[in-house]
């Protein structure tokens, strides 16, 4: 081939280049349309499933789906006799019923590998030898809090094979509960959970967000902080349409209020038998002038979002809904204002925004810290390198695999016997904007599965690099004879609490974790914990959230220092209460990375079938307000993968935290690093003891502070609820003076 030749095929790779691009966008452009056809056809036979009469196969045949897809969408349809379901579900149960063990047999491969003990105690961490365990097993844990409650994932579930049993004294075996975890399915169907959504990729913004007219209301007082001004206005009844009329009256033009104090969501609370039931009826009070918005263009959503203390009500003119739409919300997505006025609220917004600015040139405050961290994020994916065309989303089987087996953070209640009934004291300690110390590094790309006998075909080196690389594993776990400490790992258990953390010896129990739970139950310096590995997912290492988080450390180190410094008691109570913004956006932010099954909410007139699947949340005399699952969304910006990785590490710094001056340690911190028997309370970054600890505190992310000390003898909490009201009197008495 000569030079002229050469330049020519150039020449022609270019313009087909330019081809490939306008068909991939005409291929994008067709994919968003089909989406949107599927949605309004799926909307169509849920809601068909209202009618009394309605036939699976008249609406396959007119909706173009078989009779399976139908009943999925609308299971009112299913054609399925009752007798026979009832049938099928007995003899699931028989086939589900363990059989008999069969005579042992030679197998192909292992079905679990046992993770080696990593280290042994390091000089100067060992502790005393765990005392023998009482004759007689302590108390169940009961009455534990945690911030979530898993959903199912779509994955299909599939029994756990056994294993040899362990070479150990036999212990009684603590349950975890009957919810069982889904696991990755074999053959073909596995597949999926090795793939990543075709056509979704997380791309750098080529817009710039529009900013919004906000204004801030004490709806106690009537008080709205509009730019440089407050003035006094008139709420009337204090409803939404009320609250729209008098602010708009003062500053047409707004699109965003936000309540700093008087929580009129709740008035009339009492009438309702809960809290959800209240707000609800609140955003729903029927108005002359205002409707429900429905929502158009970039950013803006539809219909209310019903919570019991942080609502939003989204509302457009009821003569003109396409004019445009105003929020009511609650300044407590970002901050708790705990006392501060209007105009220290809309100051401390200012700071936040401007402390933002100086690190992303096109920061814009968007309607919640969620929303905002996000869209900051998507402002710092890379233009150049290997992840420059942008972040894939993994399948929405992957996805609902990790929503269904990546906990949130750690809140737990330790009762009686493993701590005394009375407490000598309370003592909190809180790690300093702690989900910022682990974004460093994150999963990224289509994960490789390994399996139980993949793992035991590593060697140890390389078991231990897999362990601490970003990785989320099926595991089955023991915990070791002796065993006189907190619980470790997650385990799943049913009702409110969603995980539990056994930590009576030899309890075995089969879960999902992060690679930093499990390296450190292998690897810590009272006893490593026997963990055998049934798979796992292993992410390539890489840094997607560390741009994003190193920017947000910064600006909430430069309102912090503010907080501290300047001579103007209300501009440092600003600051203080913004930088509690930014650790809202970061906390939301990687939050909404997870993308939970959306909940969709709506209202039905009274008298009409309501769609299919749904929980009602309240009724009037004209509407019934209901939401329901919706699943997976299309988000480009959907990382469940990040958000489980950071969660399981800062599970694992609950439990033991280092001290680094460059590449030396010089101490640690954590709960494994206090006497057996004082940790009383996990609370998602902080964790409540009996007695002072040594831990220094340097002001740097992930460091312990010391919050409160509450002097004893303390009566043990028996709820979550009696724990909050002492670890209040406790940071009261501390801030008093009461520190010794």
């Amino acid at each position: 081939m000569d030079r002229k030749t050469y330049t020519a095929e150039l020449a022609g790779l270019r313009e087909l280049r330019t081809e490939i691009t306008a068909a991939e966008k005409q291929v994008a452009a067709a994919q968003k349309e089909l989406d949107k056809l599927a949605a309004r056809r799926a909307r169509r036979v849920a809601g068909l499933a209202g009618y009394e009469d309605a036939k699976a196969d008249a609406v396959a045949k007119a909706s173009g789906l078989s009779v399976g897809d139908v009943v999925r969408i609308a299971p009112l349809l299913d054609p399925t006799p009752a007798a026979v379901r009832a049938a099928k579900t007995a003899a699931a149960a028989v086939v589900a019923a363990p059989a008999p063990a069969p005579e042992a047999e030679p197998v192909a491969e292992p079905v679990a590998a046992v993770a080696p003990a990593l280290t042994r105690p390091a000089p100067g961490l060992e502790q005393p030898a765990p005392a023998a365990p009482a004759a007689e097993a302590p108390t169940e844990v009961g009455d534990q809090a945690v911030a979530e409650q898993p959903a199912p994932a779509a994955a299909p579930v599939v029994p756990a094979a056994s294993v040899a049993p362990v070479a150990a004294p036999v212990r009684p075996v603590v349950e975890a509960g009957p919810r069982e975890l889904p696991t990755l399915p074999e053959g073909p169907a596995g597949a999926r959970f090795e793939a990543v959504t075709t056509g979704l990729v997380s791309k750098r913004p080529n817009f710039v967000q529009q900013a919004r007219s906000t204004v801030f209301l004490d709806a106690a007082a009537g008080m709205l902080a509009v730019r440089d001004q407050v003035v006094r206005v008139d709420l009337g009844a204090r409803t939404p349409g009320e609250i729209l009329d008098a602010v708009l009256a003062t500053a047409p033009g707004t699109e965003r209020v936000y309540i700093t104090a008087g929580a009129p969501w709740h008035d009339g609370a009492e009438r309702y038998s809960t809290l959800k039931d209240a707000v609800a009826a609140w955003l729903n009070t029927p108005s002359e002038r205002w409707t429900t918005a429905v929502g158009s263009g970039r950013d803006r959503l539809a219909g209310h979002f019903v919570h019991q203390r942080q609502p939003v009500g989204r509302y457009a003119p009821a003569a003109a809904p396409d004019s445009g739409s105003t929020e009511i919300r609650s300044m407590g997505e970002w901050f708790d204002p705990d006392g501060a006025d209007v105009t220290t609220c809309r100051q401390a917004f200012t700071l936040l925004w401007q402390a933002l600015r100086r690190h992303w040139d096109d920061a814009v405050l968007m309607g919640s810290p969620s929303q905002t961290g996000r869209d900051l994020w998507s402002r710092t994916i890379p233009a150049t390198g290997k992840w420059a065309g942008g972040y894939p989303v993994l399948s929405e089987e992957l996805r609902g695999l990790l929503h269904a087996t990546g906990g949130q953070g750690r809140t737990e209640l330790i009762l009686p016997p493993r701590v005394p009934e009375q407490l000598p004291a309370l003592v909190e300690y809180d790690r300093t904007f702690a989900y910022a110390k682990h974004l460093w590094k994150s999963p990224v790309g289509t994960p490789l599965r390994i399996t139980a006998a993949a793992f035991a075909a590593m060697t140890e080196q390389e078991q231990t690099k897999a362990l601490m690389s970003c990785s989320h594993w099926n595991v089955r776990v023991t915990v070791p004879a002796g065993w006189n400490h907190v619980g470790l790992l997650p385990a799943p258990v049913t009702g409110d609490r969603a995980w539990d953390y056994p930590a009576e010896p030899g309890a075995t129990f089969t879960t999902w974790a992060g690679g930093a739970e499990v390296h450190l139950a292998l690897s810590n310096h009272i006893a490593p914990w026997r963990i055998e590995i049934l798979g796992g997912l292993l992410f390539e290492d890489g840094k997607p959230l560390d741009d994003w988080g190193k920017r947000l450390k910064a600006a909430w180190a430069d309102l912090t220092n503010l907080s501290k410094l300047h001579g103007d008691e209300r501009q440092r109570q600003a600051a203080y209460l913004a930088s509690r913004a930014v650790r809202s956006v970061l906390l939301f932010g990687l939050g909404g990375f997870a993308q939970r099954p959306r909940l969709v909410s709506g209202t039905t007139p009274v008298g009409e079938a309501l769609p299919a699947g749904v929980e009602i949340l309240g009724q009037d005399d004209q509407v019934v307000t209901w939401q329901r699952q919706a699943g997976f969304s299309r988000d480009p910006n959907a990382h469940p993968e990040w958000a489980a990785y950071v969660w399981s590490g800062a599970r694992a710094a609950l439990l033991h935290t280092q001290y680094r001056q460059g590449k030396e340690i010089v101490g640690t911190a954590g709960a494994l690093h206090a006497r057996p028997g004082t940790v009383v309370y996990f609370g998602t970054d902080g964790i409540a003891l009996t007695e002072r600890q040594s831990w220094p505190y340097r002001g740097e992310v992930g460091d312990y502070l010391l919050k409160g000390h509450l002097t004893g003898p303390v009566e043990h909490p028996t709820s979550q609820e009696q724990y909050l009201t002492l670890r209040g009197q406790g940071r009261a008495e501390l801030a008093a003076g009461g520190d010794r």
